[in-house]
């Protein structure tokens, strides 16, 4: 196949607030040309839409390759195979790795770890601690895609519990703050409650309850604080709650100096799954009550909440099949989340054109991304292409995760990806990868 030109013909694409039909060309990575019936030239790749949907690709806002130090569970190659097979074509990934990313040199080591193994492009975050301002006051922007912050448990160095210092992250940052927003000393009283009442086997059921709301807000509530007193950007991680939506504002996040992502497993899953799935689905912050999950689809759908991402955090299969308290937090989910959104289009809670606008346009606006997130011409060609009503079913001998499962397992979701292109070259094409390694260090303006 000749990649340094291709024409996408038939399309539905969908692109800043509306379906349309028409033809892609992409030449050199990027796209020429958008426009209906363009002709196709001589030894061009034609790749028929047939009607599909023509998607720029999911940007995910937040990861966990594990890599360095982790590599067990997941690292920058398979993670982001996985991810560019579930139509992700950009990914930003977090800090708490071995040794964390807390230092400009950790940064730049995982640049170059990413550079030529990593299918989709990407970006790193620094962390946060309690002793670190000064690596944050000297960071530039494009050396980092924000500041993370983990206001919140399980986190160990990297929890930053200091007043003092928060505000100094707050006032001094350069970059956007990404934070995680649970109370530790509430989360401490409640699993002390939790063992007073079943001893050492709680029950998964009773994670939402340990993890509670009220953990959530009192965090959240101070990160809103602390950006409207100094002035800083901030990007809430995960919500999770009805309660905490009162503290953000409807609108273009262009707009807002404080923006706010929801995870698509918890518009997925409710309370009512831990019988099921177990620790299989434990994460922080946890997945709560069906009344949380639809406050939080409503609040995509209005525009109150600005992105959708995927928290994705590979754990091995062992690990989650452990007893409450060593459980690890976190489930995989990069190659599947794009078809997640899909169905909550399915089902009629978004129209298409806003699944993209929270997976894509509004990623490229809260970060500043450099000519990703849009369909435009110029632009890089970062798309997907979906089948909107042929169906994939989850098995495991599918699955591309290092870690080899998935809480998905036998679920038939009624989309599939059938295309992924980064930077102008198919990465995944009618069910498999194509052994091209694209992926770019993104750029932000």
């Amino acid at each position: 196949m000749t990649d340094s030109s291709i024409l996408i013909s038939n399309a539905r694409i969908v692109n800043e607030g509306e379906v349309s039909e028409g033809d892609v060309r992409i030449r050199d990575g990027r796209i020429d040309k958008i426009a209906r019936g363009i002709a196709a030239r001589e030894k061009e790749t034609v790749i028929d839409a047939a009607g599909a949907w023509l998607m720029p690709g999911m940007i995910d806002d937040q990861v966990h390759f594990r890599e360095p130090g982790l590599t067990a569970k997941g690292d920058m190659a398979t993670e982001s195979a996985a991810a560019v097979a579930g139509g992700i074509t950009s990914f930003m990934e977090m800090p708490n790795v071995k040794p964390p990313t807390t230092t400009i040199e950790a940064l730049e080591d995982k640049y170059a770890r990413a550079a030529g193994r990593a299918s989709a492009n990407y970006a790193f975050y620094l962390g946060a601690t309690n002793d670190n301002i000064d690596e944050i006051r000297r960071v530039a922007v494009g050396q980092a895609c924000g500041i993370k912050v983990f206001m919140g448990a399980s986190t160990g160095a990297m929890l930053v519990n200091d007043p003092a210092i928060l505000e100094h992250i707050f006032s001094d940052s350069p970059l956007l703050i990404a934070t995680h927003c649970e109370d530790t000393p509430m989360i401490t009283a409640n699993e002390d409650r939790a063992r007073e009442q079943f001893g050492e086997d709680v029950p998964m059921s009773e994670h939402p309850k340990i993890r509670s709301e009220e953990s959530c807000y009192k965090s959240s509530s101070l990160a809103v604080d602390l950006a409207q007193r100094f002035g800083a950007r901030l990007h809430v991680l995960h919500l999770t709650t009805a309660r905490e939506l009162e503290l953000f504002s409807p609108g273009p996040p262009a707009d807002k100096q404080i923006t706010v992502e929801v995870c698509v497993h918890h518009l997925f899953f409710d309370e009512s799954d831990y019988e099921q799935l177990g620790g299989r689905i434990k994460c922080n912050p946890a997945i709560k009550t069906r009344n949380d999950k639809e406050a939080l689809i409503g609040a995509v759908a209005n525009d109150l909440i600005d992105v959708i991402a995927t928290d994705h955090a590979p754990h091995m299969a062992d690990e989650k099949a452990s007893g409450y308290f060593q459980v690890p937090a976190g489930l995989p989910l990069v190659q599947h989340a794009l078809l997640m959104t899909l169905e909550l289009v399915h089902a009629g809670h978004m129209s298409i054109e806003t699944a993209v606008r929270k997976t894509s346009h509004s990623v490229a606006d809260v970060f500043r991304l450099s000519e990703r997130g849009y369909i435009r011409e110029g632009w890089y060609a970062d798309l997907v292409l979906v089948d909107p009503d042929k169906p994939s079913r989850v098995t495991a001998e599918d699955i591309l995760y290092k870690c080899g499962w998935s809480p998905l397992e036998g679920y038939e979701f009624r989309s599939r990806i059938r295309a992924t292109l980064v930077n102008g070259r198919p990465v995944w094409l009618d069910g498999r990868l194509t052994g091209a390694i694209e992926g770019q260090r993104l750029e932000f303006n």
